[in-house]
């Protein structure tokens, strides 16, 4: 494959495995990570402004089951603790003094398998977003080879170490998954 074609497809995969990857650190695991709340989008001052919580706050665990929320505007307190109600996590905020403390309960084997189910659906969705793009190179090397720009041998090779990295890219997706499963199944 040529170097900037090549350099392309596997910019464009690995950014499908950090979409995937960002979005299975947002399944909880039954531990306290900053991962579960840093993205709840929050209508702060009276509803003016869409704001990420990790924009407005510093957000830490000061333990395994304890998420501590600190905001950078103390007059957004409120507004955080109700969007992260609304964002039907499941989770708790409490008011603190000036910080927001969120316990993380442990999870119940029911919750468990749901968590397990959802996190195979996000998996799945890296997947195609990582065959998507083998499938519009592969467009793009059968339009070469139509417009006489490579030879048949030349998108053989081509299409050969897409294949390759496309089950590179794939194998990646899989062991997150498993990580994933092992850190929802540990008690």
């Amino acid at each position: 494959m040529p170097d900037q074609s090549t350099a392309t497809v596997l910019s464009k995969m690995q950014k499908s495995l950090e979409v995937t990857r960002a979005d299975l650190a947002t399944i909880r695991t039954g531990r306290a990570t900053p991962a579960l709340v840093e993205n709840i989008v929050i209508a702060a001052y009276g509803g003016n402004a869409q704001m990420k919580i990790r924009e407005m706050a510093t957000i830490s665990s000061s333990d395994s089951m304890t998420l501590t929320v600190q905001p950078f505007d103390p007059a957004t307190k409120d507004d955080i603790v109700k969007g992260i109600l609304e964002a039907n996590t499941g989770l708790n905020p409490v008011v603190d003094g000036e910080q927001i403390r969120i316990s993380i309960p442990p999870l119940s084997e029911e919750r468990r398998q749901e968590y397990l189910k959802l996190a195979k659906a996000k998996l799945e969705a890296g997947k195609v977003m990582i065959r998507q793009v083998r499938h519009e190179e592969m467009g793009r090397l059968k339009r070469s080879l139509e417009a006489k720009e490579i030879t048949e041998d030349d998108r053989t090779r081509q299409e050969k170490h897409l294949q390759e990295l496309t089950d590179e890219m794939i194998t990646e997706v899989d062991r997150l998954g498993e990580l994933k499963e092992k850190e929802l199944m540990q008690i």
